[in-house]
């Protein structure tokens, strides 16, 4: 699938790539390596209800206390107080092949920080690498900047970056989220949401990072759209969400996805639906899947636990049909994933995906896809 909203890369290899690749890539590595980590890119199709954690709120700041009158502002502890604080990092790696010769490899760190008044930035960077049959390899380094805040009940997220490119003009990237809750939210005093039904509205125009054949044309989208939670009660939740898309090329689509979920002990089970139609198929011409009519199903089920006190695991396998051009095949999906929690303030994800859910018009013949998703996280 499209991203929905989405060699190894070393000094050692620098002689393969580029001087523009060595140089960015330098720089990164001295930034992040000096703080010991690297960041992980949403999956495809995977807009799953356990990914998307609502959370609650940071407290809102303690009132600032009268100073003693014997201490001045200049010297008092409220007047060397930071603006803010680095609160974590987080990196996410994800590499994606498929049996037709392409190949994405996503490495983007992101470091978040609190400001006094409760209110988050966010900094995202990164290398990023496609690769594909026919067309010279394209490198990626981008560069967010974002914040995220609450006006009432309505939580708000921003951003806005550039992209640049080896051998590509740079570009503009922004996005927006205002997510509000709809009716009363109730959660456990354990921190487990009990219920809750959370509206969410999304803005995003970047470059459409699907291959680098996509990128080579500079292919562009506005994509926008609603996304729904429902915790229907403390074992089942629904998520539902519909995204519009208008690109530079003269094309435009209408996705939707849809998944019932219901935990039992340990074990889940849910289905899941998805459709996806272009107004015109530019496949050939700019180089994206672009189907008319396109439509997946499936069941899922799978099982996530605690293996040891410091390793957890998630085993998931989605059995069901695809619909392409009015031809059904099967549409299977095996994961794996895996949460080691190397000290209190650091832990990181393991985990790989098998596919077989087209990502383009091959014909008659097979496809399938493989990825290797990794995050590693740092709290301060």
């Amino acid at each position: 699938m499209a991203s929905y909203f989405r060699p190894d890369l070393s000094i050692a290899h620098c002689n393969f790539h580029n001087n523009f690749i060595c140089i960015h890539l330098r720089l990164l590595l001295a930034v992040v390596g000096s703080i010991s980590i690297l960041t992980l890119s949403e999956t495809k199709l995977m807009a799953a209800p356990e990914n998307f954690n609502p959370g609650l709120q940071p407290p809102p700041p303690k009132p600032k206390l009268k100073p003693p009158e014997n201490t001045t502002p200049s010297t008092s502890s409220e007047a060397l107080k930071p603006l803010g604080v680095l609160e974590n990092i987080q990196t996410d790696f994800r590499n994606e092949t498929d049996n037709f010769g392409q190949r994405n490899l996503f490495i983007e760190p992101t470091a978040q920080f609190r400001l006094n008044n409760g209110n988050k930035i966010k900094f995202k960077t990164g290398v990023n690498y496609f690769d594909q049959r026919s067309v010279k390899p394209i490198t990626n380094i981008p560069f967010q900047l974002g914040w995220q805040g609450k006006i009432g009940e309505v939580t708000l997220q921003t951003a806005a970056g550039i992209d640049i490119f080896d051998r590509l003009t740079p570009a503009i990237n922004f996005n927006a989220k205002a997510e509000t809750p709809i009716t009363r939210t109730k959660v456990s005093p354990s921190g487990k949401l009990l219920s809750a039904v959370i509206l969410s509205a999304n803005l995003e125009q970047a470059p459409y990072k699907f291959n680098a054949r996509t990128l080579e044309n500079q292919i562009t989208a506005w994509r926008y759209g609603p996304d729904l939670y429902w915790q229907i009660d403390r074992n089942t939740s629904l998520f539902s969400s519909l995204r519009l898309g208008n690109y530079n090329d003269g094309n435009s689509e209408v996705q939707s996805f849809s998944r019932l979920e219901r935990k039992i002990g340990q074990f889940f089970v849910a289905t899941n639906l998805f459709t996806w139609n272009y107004a015109d198929n530019f496949e050939r011409k700019s180089g994206y899947f672009s189907p008319q009519d396109f439509l997946v199903y499936n069941a899922e089920a799978g099982w996530e636990g605690d293996v040891t006190k410091f390793l957890r695991c998630r085993l998931a396998a989605n059995l069901g049909r695809q619909r392409l051009k009015g031809e059904f095949d099967n549409a299977n999906t095996y994961q794996a994933r895996c949460t080691v929690k190397l000290s209190p303030n650091i832990e990181t994800d393991l985990g790989y995906n098998f596919s077989n859910v087209r990502n383009q018009d091959t014909g008659t013949s097979a496809y399938n896809s493989n990825s290797i998703t990794g995050q590693l996280r740092v709290k301060f």
